[in-house]
C-alpha cells in the first residue's frame, strides 16, 4: 500500500498492509486511527491485556508485532481518545466472531484454487445467456440437527451447484457475506467488510464454495455494500473518537435505515471500499459484484431532488475503472432505482462504467400489471411495452429478487391476480415474457417452484411444497424454460441491439395479447406469443412472413405443466400472405422457432 494512494482514494490494496497479518510465528497488527490518543492490541494471546501500539507511517497509523499471536486467535483494538476508550473490531480483519460476539479473528486465508481454466476464459456475458439464481445461504436449505440450522460453505457447495446445474442456472448471486451483526439485516448493514460471515464457516470454506462452482461452469456474484455500515459501537462508527468513515454532519451521516453512510469526500474511505471490492474479487475469485443501493451513492440520501453527490459518482467511476483494470472479466452490476443516465456506459464515454444495471422499472411495471384484474390489464396494456422504449439506454438485468418476496409484498407467485388455481398459469406466462424479453435474468430462490410463503431468513425454503402436483409441475416448467433460455442464443445474444427484437403485435389492447421475435446472427429466430387475459381468443393472426412456419419450442399450457385445453399448435404454416392463424388459450404463452416452410 502506498500512502499517497491511500489518502487520495486510489488504493485498491490497503488490505495487504492494514489488518492482522500472521507469519506463523506471530502477527503484525496495523490500524488507521489518526484521531486516537493511543491504541493497544488486546486478545486471547495476551489475556486481553493491553499491548501498546506505536505510531507508524506518517503518524496516523498504529502498528505492533506480537509473537505467539497466530491464526485462530481473537483480538480487538483498544482505542483511546479524550472521552476514554472503546474496544473496536479491526476494520480490515479477515475473520470475525459469530454474533453476538464481536472480536476479530486472525485468519490464515491461504487456499490453492483449481479454477485457472475458468478464470482465463470467463467473461462478462455480453452476448451470452446469463441466468442468475439469488441465494441466501442460511435459508436456502437448513440442517435441523444444528442449533442455527446452517450448512457450512463447504457443505452447501455441492448441493447448490447440483441444483443450479439441474435447473438451468449458470450463475449464483449470494446475498451479502461481509460480516454483520443482525440476521434481520440480511447482511446489508455490515461491520466486517473483509471478513466472510462466520455463520457458515471460515475464509477457506468460502473459497472452496467458489472453486466448486467454477469447476461446474457456474459463475458466482457477491452482493457488495458500498453505501453504508452498521452503527454498532464496536465497529466503524466514530472509530477513533471522531467520524472517520462517516460524515461529521448528521443530516448526511445517517441513512433512512438507521445506518451510517460512507463519506465519499474522504480519500481514506474510498480506499477502504475500493480495497474491499478488490479483495473479494482477488482473494475469493468471485466473478463479479452486485452493488447495492447505488442511488444512495449517486444522489444525496438517494433523493434526486437533493442533487447529485459528485463525490459519490466520482467514487463509482474510479472504483469501476480500477476494478476493470485489475479484473477485466469481472461483472459489475448496479442496483439503481433511479433514471440517472449512462450507468452502464463506458467510462471513456462519460458513463459510470458498470456492466449491467438492474431494471427496476421493468420489475415494477411487470409485477403491477400481473396484480391487476384482466379488465384492468386492458387499460394498462402498455405497461408491458414501455420497457422497450428505453431498453437500449443501458445494459439491463431483469430482477425478481428477494425484495419482491418480503415485507408484506407477497411472493412473486402470490402477486398474480386471482384465486390459487389461476396464479400458476399466469406465473408461467409471466416468466415466459421475462425470459423472452431482452436483458439478463435474476430469480430469487423459491421462485422456481412457486414458493407461496414470504421469505424468512430464519427458515428454509418450503421444499416439501414440491409434493403437491401443481408445484412439482411448475418446477418442471421453470426448469425447461431456464434450460431453453441457455441453449437458444436468439433469446440473449442481441439483447443490447435493436436488431435482436421486433414486435409482431403490440396493439391488441382489447385481447391483452402480445407477440415479438428475438433474433441473432447464425440462429433461427424465436417468436414469443402471449395472452394475459382470462379469455380464449380464436383465430389470432400473426404476420411471420411468406414461406415461414412456426415450430413449437415451449407451451405454457402443456399437460405436463398442469396446463389446460386448448394448447398452442405444435406447428403453424404461414398462408400465401405470410400469416399464421391459431387460438390463444387464456393466461398463456408460447415460444416458436421461426423456420422455413417445408416444400
Amino acid at each position: 500500500m502506498k500512502l499517497d494512494e491511500f489518502y487520495s482514494g486510489n488504493s485498491f490494496d490497503s488490505y495487504t498492509w492494514l489488518g492482522a497479518h500472521s507469519d506463523g510465528n506471530g502477527t503484525m497488527f496495523r490500524v488507521f486511527a489518526p484521531n486516537a490518543a493511543a491504541v493497544s492490541v488486546i486478545g486471547s494471546f495476551n489475556g486481553w491485556n493491553e499491548s501498546p501500539m506505536s505510531r507508524i507511517g506518517d503518524g496516523s497509523f498504529w502498528g505492533l508485532y506480537i509473537s505467539g499471536a497466530r491464526a485462530g486467535d481473537l483480538y480487538k483494538y483498544r482505542v483511546h481518545s479524550e472521552d476514554g476508550f472503546t474496544d473496536r473490531a479491526d476494520p480490515y480483519a479477515f475473520g470475525a466472531q459469530l454474533r453476538p460476539d464481536t472480536a476479530s479473528v486472525i485468519r490464515d486465508t491461504g487456499y490453492i484454487f483449481s479454477d485457472l481454466e475458468w478464470m482465463q476464459r470467463r467473461g462478462t456475458w455480453h452476448g451470452d445467456a446469463l441466468n442468475i439464481y439469488e441465494v441466501h445461504l442460511g435459508s436456502w436449505r437448513t440442517r435441523p440437527d444444528r442449533e442455527n440450522g446452517w450448512y457450512t460453505y463447504e457443505e452447501i457447495a455441492p448441493k447448490l451447484v447440483a441444483y443450479c446445474k439441474a435447473n438451468g442456472f449458470n450463475c449464483i448471486e449470494i446475498m451479502p457475506l461481509s460480516e454483520y451483526p443482525c440476521d434481520e439485516s440480511w447482511g446489508y448493514q455490515a461491520t466486517g467488510f473483509f471478513a466472510p460471515t462466520a455463520r457458515y464457516g471460515e475464509a477457506r470454506g468460502l473459497k472452496k464454495l467458489v472453486d466448486v462452482c467454477h469447476k461446474s461452469n457456474i459463475a458466482v456474484l457477491m452482493d457488495f455494500i458500498p453505501v453504508h455500515f452498521a452503527v454498532d459501537g464496536y465497529a466503524l462508527a466514530k472509530y477513533d473518537g471522531m467520524p472517520l468513515y462517516e460524515s461529521e454532519y448528521d443530516n448526511i451521516a445517517y441513512s433512512e435505515w438507521g445506518s451510517c453512510n460512507f463519506d465519499f469526500s474522504k480519500g481514506t474511505v474510498c480506499s477502504f471500499l475500493k480495497s474491499a471490492a478488490n479483495y473479494w474479487l482477488t482473494e475469493y475469485h468471485f466473478d463479479g459484484l452486485r452493488m447495492d443501493a447505488i442511488s444512495r451513492v449517486i444522489y444525496w440520501q438517494g433523493d434526486p431532488q437533493r442533487g447529485e453527490n459528485v463525490n459519490g459518482t466520482a467514487f463509482l467511476k474510479s472504483l469501476n475503472r480500477g476494478l476493470k483494470w485489475i479484473h477485466p472479466s469481472a461483472i459489475l452490476c448496479a442496483e439503481d432505482s433511479t433514471d440517472f443516465p449512462n450507468v452502464t456506459k463506458p467510462l471513456d464515454e462519460g458513463g459510470l462504467g458498470f456492466d449491467y444495471k438492474w431494471d427496476m422499472g421493468w420489475m415494477n411495471d411487470t409485477l403491477d400489471f400481473f396484480r391487476k384484474t384482466p379488465s384492468e390489464r386492458v387499460d394498462n396494456y402498455h405497461k408491458l411495452t414501455f420497457s422497450m422504449l428505453y431498453n437500449y439506454s443501458e445494459r439491463f438485468i431483469l430482477p425478481l429478487s428477494h425484495d419482491e418476496n418480503v415485507h408484506g409484498k407477497a411472493t412473486v407467485l402470490q402477486k398474480m391476480h386471482g384465486v390459487y388455481e389461476d396464479k400458476f398459469p399466469q406465473a408461467r406466462a409471466m416468466y415466459m415474457y421475462m425470459y423472452a424479453h431482452p436483458g439478463k435474468k435474476l430469480l430469487f430462490m423459491g421462485s422456481e417452484f412457486g414458493q407461496l410463503r414470504e421469505w424468512d431468513e430464519k427458515r428454509a425454503q418450503d421444499w416439501d411444497i414440491l409434493t403437491y402436483p401443481v408445484h412439482d409441475a411448475f418446477a418442471l416448467f421453470m426448469k425447461k424454460l431456464c434450460r431453453l433460455y441457455l441453449r437458444r442464443p436468439s433469446l440473449s445474444r442481441w439483447d443490447d441491439t435493436p436488431d435482436g427484437f421486433r414486435w409482431l403485435d403490440c396493439s391488441s389492447n382489447g385481447l391483452c395479447a402480445y407477440a415479438f421475435v428475438r433474433s441473432c446472427d447464425g440462429e433461427k429466430p424465436v417468436a414469443a406469443v402471449f395472452n394475459f387475459s382470462d379469455r380464449l381468443h380464436r383465430g389470432y393472426t400473426l404476420d411471420i412472413g411468406k414461406g415461414k412456419r412456426l415450430v413449437s419450442l415451449l407451451d405454457s399450457t402443456a399437460d405436463e405443466f398442469g396446463g389446460a385445453f386448448p394448447h398452442y399448435p405444435k406447428s403453424a404454416k404461414a398462408d400465401t400472405n405470410g400469416r399464421v392463424h391459431f387460438d390463444l388459450p387464456p393466461y398463456s404463452a408460447a415460444y416458436f422457432e421461426v423456420a422455413d416452410a417445408k416444400k
